[in-house]
């Protein structure tokens, strides 16, 4: 016992989470400052070399910003970032321009060539025009030559077209991309949305100064310009799998070895408790003020269920639902948004909800004000929520005249953070205040001698959830868009997947010793751990979201290496999934709690397969490489977000509710019905729809070239359709799953409810 207690030593693990994470952040911040140096140029203007301006920088960054107001990310991609059934704009930019150019060069054939031989040297030609560097750091200005320039406009008019609706032509593959019928732009603001798609292709086709590589690093996939995977890209991913088979086998290994003494030291000193102590547990008045937060969970988590439903069919039919015109007020750009905005709100109110209700419960009283805090920061976020779903609303329909107020109420067009920057510091704001709350709350438990460190823990994590929150605040209407994706991840990676993640173990650690069920040393000792082994990886991990977002070689270095490290913790699951089975079934009492504990082994299943293998899937370079933007990422999300995340997120629900109804009326039943219609719902979906279509896509994205994936054409296909519909049936039982556990809680809360009156 004695190696087990040297091994695990509470002081050495906080010296190693500590200088990790400061070594980890620090070198997350230095490549940051890589990104910014090395950012692919915006000119001053693109000029032909007989002197015509083309573009201007304001026709430019204007373009970016009123991509953004049309819902930007949720409309299509840009360097593979965003949604599916639109086109990448960049790939799909760049293969219309490399054929029209080459249509343009062999208009003159050279002569005493064959055909095949003229073609080839044209293309040739064509390669190297194109991935030439034509920008001048002295004036800022990029050069091309006066046949590009005339291929350039021959594209701007297809996407002025296609954004006015001016002809059949426009009208159909506005159908076909799920267009707003009533989001149609006009002359000038095309043009300059035009002016933003060539800028992002010339990035993903012009050569680095002084390299053989686009400044994002040759992708997208596309023969005609001679973007295809780097020796670098290759390499190493080489070297991402093999240190992820050294790390597991390590982390195994070690496990293994220690498995049987932290085994012995798992039950309190004194045994198990004997009854369930939360019965005798006060229920403070902030506790009982947490039940609305999970009325508006049921909520949300039902909304963003139906709209999901609702985005997923617009893939058929573009702008109708069953021959509806339910586009025509709600198109698909507005229920991706909320679809995918509700997924984080939800999940995130949940596990809020459950730190206002856990907090108090640990001090065992309410500090002053502490209901009035809990019931201001509710409606808060009921103001946040309706506000920025109406202005998103808004700026899709082109109610925003000026792109500055769409900026601050409408659309910001990034995906996950979609809300305006008014929502979103109003929403930075209610997450410190949250942190007040908790951190108030459970002052008189650190006041209290021995067994601090997992306090500490759910503090620090709290902590970081407002702070990286905050990281949404970093870029403003005209960033760098390499800059604003670094950002960016931070709050979709580090807040939604990391440090949530972290707050979340800790506090079903501390729920455990306060049942009585887990000594705190050993509780303390697994949340240490485990945060150590998953942020190590995690924190730099961030990198493998931007291997093709414009920045340096260096990122995809780190980035495979330490994304590799991610998936090593969760193939140790097994052992974690061990011994959540024997601390839930020491005790006959323990039976109370068995649906929440059920919905926490399906986020140790789904963490295996969502965030492990369909992350580890598309995590190496050369795969994401041909995956970026294709529904293998889709996969991969709605299996992550919601079996790991969303099914904890249930969870701690349920654990709150045994406090907040009464359990004797609880419908068993109901949760039998949903906990399985969800998790099974959830496979179908993915394994019957959205993985053959990411495999498929991806096989067509190596044959022919990325754009062709994502092109109205294949996605259009018969093959590609059917595999659309076949998400129908799974879609039906997880619905089902949704639907009872709505009512499982209204049912739970109606008779206590008539008890009172």
């Amino acid at each position: 016992m004695e190696t087990y207690k040297k091994t695990f030593s509470i002081k050495r693990l906080w010296i190693i989470l500590t200088v990790g994470m400061v070594v980890m952040f620090g070198i997350l911040l230095a490549l940051g400052a890589e990104i910014y140096q090395k950012a692919p140029p915006i000119p001053e203007a693109v000029k032909s070399t007989s002197g015509e301006v083309l573009y201007t920088r304001d026709d430019i960054q204007t373009g970016q910003n009123v991509w953004q107001s049309i819902g930007g990310m949720e409309q299509g991609s840009i360097w593979g970032h965003g949604s599916y059934l639109a086109p990448d704009w960049s790939a799909d930019w760049l293969h219309r321009e490399a054929e029209a150019l080459l249509a343009l060069r062999t208009q003159t054939p050279l002569a005493g060539l064959t055909q095949a031989q003229d073609m080839a040297l044209h293309k040739a030609a064509l390669q190297d025009e194109m991935r030439t560097n034509g920008y001048n750091p002295s004036t800022g200005i990029i050069t091309v030559s006066d046949m590009r320039a005339l291929a350039i406009k021959q594209v701007q008019n297809h996407y002025i077209r296609l954004y006015e609706g001016s002809d059949q032509e426009s009208l159909a593959l506005r159908r076909d991309y799920a267009f707003p019928a009533h989001g149609l732009l006009n002359h000038t603001e095309a043009k300059q949305l035009a002016a933003f798609y060539f800028w992002t292709a010339w990035g993903a086709t012009t050569n680095r100064p002084g390299m053989e590589i686009t400044y994002t690093s040759n992708w997208p996939h596309e023969p005609l310009v001679g973007n295809k995977p780097t020796t670098g890209i290759l390499m190493w991913s080489i070297a991402s799998v093999i240190l992820l088979l050294a790390g597991a086998g390590a982390l195994v290994a070690y496990y293994a070895k220690q498995f049987d003494a932290w085994q012995q030291e798992i039950a309190p000193e004194e045994g198990i408790a004997k009854a369930d102590i939360l019965d005798s547990a006060v229920i403070t008045p902030s506790m009982r003020a947490t039940a609305k937060y999970f009325w508006i969970v049921c909520a949300l988590f039902l909304a963003q269920v139906l709209l999901g439903i609702v985005t997923a069919h617009y893939a058929v039919e573009g702008q109708g639902l069953y021959g509806l015109p339910f586009a025509e007020y709600f198109p698909y750009t507005v229920t991706r948004t909320w679809h995918t905005q509700l997924a984080v709100l939800w999940i995130a109110t949940a596990w809020l909800a459950t730190g206002l209700y856990v907090a108090p419960m640990m001090s065992g009283k309410d500090p002053k004000y502490q209901r009035f805090g809990v019931n201001f920061l509710f409606f808060s976020l009921l103001i946040i929520v309706v506000g920025s779903f109406v202005g998103q609303w808004a700026a899709v329909h082109r109610f925003f005249n000026n792109l500055t107020m769409n900026f601050w109420f409408g659309h910001q067009g990034y995906e996950y953070v979609d809300l305006g920057r008014f929502w979103q510091i109003y929403l930075t704001v209610g997450l410190f205040l949250w942190v007040g709350l908790v951190v108030r709350a459970l002052w008189p438990v650190l006041q209290q001698k021995g067994g601090k460190s997992l306090i500490y823990l759910v503090l620090v994590s709290a902590i970081a959830i407002g702070l990286l929150y905050a990281a949404g605040l970093m870029w403003g209407q005209h960033t760098h868009i390499s800059i604003m994706e670094y950002w960016r991840w931070w709050v979709v990676h580090l807040w939604v997947e990391g440090i949530f993640e972290v707050f979340a173990t800790a506090i079903i650690s501390l729920l455990f010793v306060r049942m009585g069920i887990l000594r705190i040393t050993t509780a303390t000792v697994m949340v240490l751990f485990a945060t150590i082994i998953f942020l190590f990886g995690g924190v730099l991990g961030t990198f493998h979201h931007l291997y093709f977002s414009g920045t340096p070689t260096s990122v995809i270095a780190v980035g495979a290496m330490l994304s590799a490290l991610e998936v090593v913790p969760l193939l140790v699951v097994g052992f974690e999934a061990y011994t959540r089975y024997k601390v839930e079934h020491e005790a006959e009492w323990e039976r109370n709690y068995h649906w929440p504990f059920m919905f926490f082994a399906a986020v140790l299943f789904w963490n295996l397969v969502g965030a492990g293998l369909f992350g580890f899937l598309i995590n190496p370079p050369i795969a994401l490489y041909y995956m970026q933007g294709l529904n293998t990422t889709a996969s991969h999300g709605h299996a992550a977000l919601f079996g790991v995340y969303g099914m904890l997120g249930l969870g701690l629900t349920l654990y709150c509710l045994r406090g907040l109804t009464n359990t004797k009326l609880w419908n068993e039943s109901l949760l039998k019905i949903s906990f399985w219609s969800l998790n099974i719902g959830l496979a179908m979906m993915t394994f019957l729809s959205l993985l053959p279509q990411g495999i498929l896509q991806t096989y067509t994205s190596i044959e022919k070239g990325y754009s062709f994936a994502r092109s109205a054409e294949y996605i259009q296909s018969p093959v590609m359709q059917a595999l659309v519909w076949a998400r129908v049936p799974g879609d039906v039982v997880f619905s089902i799953g949704v639907f009872a556990f709505v009512w499982f809680v209204f049912r739970a809360f109606v008779p206590r409810t008539k008890e009172h009156e």
